[in-house]
């Protein structure tokens, strides 16, 4: 039986962090069942950082690596860079002249990042921010994808993609499948000072981090304020160590939680602990990571293959979309 197609992505917009990790575990299991594709969506860092387009390449390649060190398989999956195969573009076109605006206006993502990202300083009040679930839907529809790996927080978009695949087929003819989505238990993580986990607060852990680094960022996490001794009663739900713990630890964090309360642990130890468990995660796929950049030219024959490969599948879907337009 041909397998269905999945299709996923990410944004070069920096370093990945140990918050991904849980989200390319899902991408390696996929690929034993599913035909995959997996995008990085150089075009969708355009969206809020258009100014700022010095490190996208170094970005992308440092995305690739940490995808190739996590367990992604170029020999299993279509692993390519989305600009690399230009369909995405002229679909994102096609579909723009079908779509209504007040689809793209009622996206419940939209004016949130608009305030937010507003609020540091980023004028993205631009057609490309509007369009970009748009553009995400042309990402999906030009392979046909049966699924999508999202968050709960994605399906707004998801059933966006749906809809203008609706749409397209009732204008014209079928020719898209409307794609499920995946629900995928992410394992969502705070930056280490309590915020949203997020390379400009500075609050991240790199999925790429040296020992020294691993070590730092775990001692700047946030504890419980009132605990001042370890002999101190204390409360773990405040704390962004246990958040870790109950991910990186599950076999003892109840019994983690128990000592705090009792005030039988300290918050050091608890960290120590914690680090520890962090590195026995990363060491590997920093070995991984360094044995991959030491094959020269492997990362440039990895995308190259991936893209010809993608835009032969995406040709395919552009003709078919052709040929039903009239174009």
């Amino acid at each position: 039986m041909t397998k269905k197609v999945v299709l996923s992505g990410m944004r070069p917009t920096g370093r990945l962090h140990i918050g991904h990790y849980s989200v390319l575990e899902n991408w390696v299991r996929l690929q034993a069942e599913y035909n995959c594709y997996y995008a990085i969506v150089d075009w969708h860092a355009l969206t809020t950082s258009y100014q700022e387009t010095a490190g996208i390449k170094n970005n992308v390649k440092e995305m690739l690596v940490d995808w190739l060190a996590a367990g992604l398989d170029p020999e299993k999956s279509t692993i390519f860079v989305q600009s690399a195969v230009p369909q995405h573009a002229e679909l994102h076109l096609m579909l723009s002249m079908i779509i209504p605006l007040s689809w793209l206006e009622r996206v419940p993502t939209y004016k949130d990042q608009m305030q937010q990202l507003g609020k540091m300083g980023k004028d993205i009040n631009t057609y490309g921010f509007l369009g970009y679930p748009l553009l995400q839907a042309a990402d999906i529809l030009v392979y046909r994808a049966d699924a999508v790996p999202v968050g709960e927080d994605q399906l707004p978009h998801l059933e966006l993609c749906r809809e203008v695949a609706r749409r397209f087929n009732h204008l014209y003819q079928p020719v898209f499948p409307e794609p499920a989505a995946l629900l995928a238990e992410l394992k969502l993580l705070p930056g280490v000072d309590g915020r949203k986990m997020s390379k400009s607060y500075h609050n991240v852990i790199t999925l790429a981090a040296e020992t020294a680094e691993i070590k730092k960022q775990v001692n700047a996490m946030i504890t419980d304020p009132k605990r001042i001794r370890k002999t101190d009663l204390g409360n773990p739900d405040v704390c962004v160590v246990d958040k870790y713990q109950g991910i990186y630890l599950p076999a003892s964090h109840q019994e983690i939680r128990q000592q705090c309360r009792q005030g039988t642990i300290g918050c050091m130890q608890c960290k120590k602990i914690l680090t520890q468990a962090l590195e026995a995660l990363q060491a590997p796929l920093r070995e991984r990571r360094h044995q991959i950049l030491k094959r020269p030219g492997y990362l440039d024959e990895v995308l190259d293959a991936g893209a010809k490969k993608a835009g032969l599948a995406a040709q395919q879907t552009l003709a078919a979309v052709r040929a039903v337009v009239g174009i």
